[in-house]
């Protein structure tokens, strides 16, 4: 997410195209939390939801899932498409553009995924919507920003306090029955920011397997 200041926007189609568009840089890496998060999981169908430039989409055709990639922006699925040729996947990935406060996919999957992704409903709901996305047996990974008491934290900017969670909250909303909650955690980690200076981003990671 680049710098923003605070502000009562909608997280709608046009915010995203725009957010796009502003944009420049080189392309950044996967998430780190997916890949550690995804290491030797048997590799299926995947969703990621709200993939942007594809940085996650791309790693995980690269690593032999079938993957649809949904997000409401053109301009950042266009750029996904090209990172995706460029890296030789581009026949395991299905773009979709799609507002995923209503769209829904056919049929489950093995897993689904989502990075710092913020549709124009409440965050904890739209988590409750892609967990139903998982077919029985599949996995579930939430990476998000941390809201504290003292408001949401996140090096790249400022987010309103409906676009942050905390990790009992995300696992709060997976029914114990259906649900086995395999990581919960709330950590930091250091990444360069606007103009070379170093930033600190509070995160969610859970991940969750849905009972078959």
């Amino acid at each position: 997410m680049t710098e923003q200041t605070p502000t009562d926007h909608e997280f709608d189609r046009a915010y995203w195209q725009q957010h796009w568009q502003d944009r420049a840089g080189a392309a950044t890496p996967p998430n780190p939390y997916l890949v550690a998060e995804l290491d030797g999981l048997v590799p299926g169908t995947a969703l990621d939801a709200g993939c942007g430039e594809g940085a996650e989409a791309v790693w995980l055709a690269g690593h032999g899932w079938q993957v649809t990639a949904a997000d409401i922006s053109a301009e950042a699925l266009a750029r996904a498409a090209d990172r995706a040729t460029a890296g030789g996947v581009a026949d395991r990935v299905r773009w979709v553009e799609a507002d995923l406060v209503d769209w829904a996919p056919e049929a489950g999957f093995d897993l689904v995924t989502t990075h710092y992704a913020h549709p124009a409903m409440p965050q904890l709901e739209f988590y409750d919507r892609v967990a139903g996305w998982v077919a029985p047996g599949g996995t579930l990974l939430v990476v998000g920003h941390l809201h504290t008491a003292g408001g949401p934290q996140h090096g790249h900017g400022h987010h309103p306090a409906e676009a942050s969670v905390t990790a009992a909250a995300v696992v709060a909303r997976l029914d114990a029955v259906g649900w086995d909650v395999v990581t919960a955690e709330e950590p930091q980690r250091t990444m360069s920011g606007p103009g070379g200076r170093t930033v600190t981003l509070h995160d969610v990671v859970v991940r969750a397997t849905r009972r078959g």
